[in-house]
């Protein structure tokens, strides 16, 4: 029986291994004319110019990968894994050939709205910030170059693109195609985690068997999600602790925390003097250079300067709380909300003004807690083909429960 998907001229040529253009770390990426015709569009060619992991750069030199390689990275996942999936009846019953092709793109964009330094901005939960996925409709206006695209080269409309980005409508097959974007075992963490351990220079985002997860992958009990078979058991616990790992070491680690802290108080400062629309539109150092810029003569001009001025000078740690350490302190301050920080930390500094006999700015303590939904479970079942049961990975792996709840 032939593959369902097999015409699709991206997987024909995945297979063949025609018109392909070269990724870290060897991996070659199906590049027809309408896959460059969407890269080539100025919309996509923007994530050239945004770093993936923004701050993270300031400890691992080599973190200066960008969301442009990424998204090559995420597209080629979503054709080994529809490649695998199309061979599970319930799968291809569900998802045709044209959606396919939509989820494909989908991967292509999925981080179309991001702008540069998003994630620690969006972290602080402004009111007036949209989320990244809600923005990518800037991009895909029927005026942009993009939607354009995407209607003559693919077929597609671009609101079905975006009903995949940011859910609008819910059905079976949409929620089974963003599980496969977005969910536990995604083509998104698939890369990511591989890509940032290589630049990073790390091992840990690596450790894990994406091969065994991907000919794992299968169509869970509801039928509007993705599953693992019991091989891929053992594969799913090493990726959650290589995501563990990674989170411990690279993405929280202290220099980065403090980075990523002084940048995001010093935007919180000075958000007010920007046209939020048109600044989340630069480029990464049109970004810098414009907060720079505002920064000067405040408060906050020492953060954007000890970030990204020509002296690294970033703020020391004076204090950690944890769940073990200071528990009384840790559970007032964990999981609340940005602005809530930003003012104990400026009662904190008019205190230590008369402690201290001399003047503290408003900025010289800063407070850093990350949000409480940078889980690290991964709510995936495993499908035992003996007992034909789902079960989930959190059941079946003391390693899973006792990394997620400990």
């Amino acid at each position: 029986m032939p593959h369902p998907y097999s015409h699709i001229p991206e997987l024909m040529n995945l297979e063949a291994g025609r018109s392909l253009v070269r990724i870290p770390v060897e991996l070659d990426v199906p590049f027809t004319p309408r896959v460059r015709a969407i890269v080539d569009t100025p919309e996509f060619q923007r994530l050239a110019h945004i770093s993936q992991l923004g701050l993270a750069s300031k400890v691992y030199p080599g973190a200066t990968h960008t969301r442009f390689e990424h998204a090559l990275g995420v597209f080629l996942n979503s054709l080994k894994y529809l490649w695998q999936l199309g061979r599970d009846p319930r799968f291809a019953a569900v998802v045709d050939s044209h959606r396919a092709e939509v989820l494909m793109v989908s991967a292509l964009l999925h981080d179309l709205g991001h702008w540069p330094f998003c994630h620690p901005i969006e972290d602080m939960e402004l009111p007036e910030l949209q989320h990244h996925e809600a923005f990518a409709a800037e991009f895909l206006k029927p005026h942009r170059e993009l939607a354009q695209v995407l209607r003559s080269e693919w077929n597609i409309d671009p609101a079905e693109v975006l009903d995949v980005l940011e859910p609008i409508t819910d059905s079976v097959p949409l929620r089974l195609m963003r599980s496969v974007l977005s969910g536990p075992i995604d083509i998104d963490k698939m890369d990511y985690l591989d890509r940032d351990s290589l630049h990073c220079g790390v091992p840990y985002g690596r450790h894990f068997d994406k091969q065994r997860l991907m000919q794992s992958l299968l169509v869970n009990e509801a039928g509007d999600g993705l599953a693992l078979s019991s091989k891929g058991k053992t594969a799913a616990e090493l990726m959650v602790f290589a995501r563990y790992v990674m989170f411990s070491e690279v993405y929280w680690h202290h220099a980065v925390r403090s980075a990523t802290a002084m940048f995001a108080r010093s935007f919180f400062e000075l958000r007010g003097r920007f046209d939020l629309r048109a600044f989340f539109e630069l480029t990464e150092s049109e970004t810098i250079r414009e907060l720079r810029q505002a920064a000067r003569g405040t408060d906050c001009e020492s953060l954007t300067e000890g970030v990204f001025g020509p002296k690294r000078r970033l703020f020391k740690r004076v204090i950690e709380l944890t769940h073990s350490l200071h528990p009384d302190l840790y559970s007032q301050l964990a999981g609340r909300p940005y602005d809530f920080l930003v003012r104990v930390g400026r009662r904190l500094c008019e205190s230590l003004s008369s402690v201290l006999g001399r003047p503290l700015s408003p900025v010289d303590i800063l407070i850093d807690a990350p949000p409480p939904h940078r889980e690290v479970e991964f709510n995936v079942s495993i499908f035992d083909p003996k007992e034909r049961t789902y079960q989930p990975l959190n059941r079946v792996s003391p390693v899973v429960e006792a990394l997620a709840k400990t």
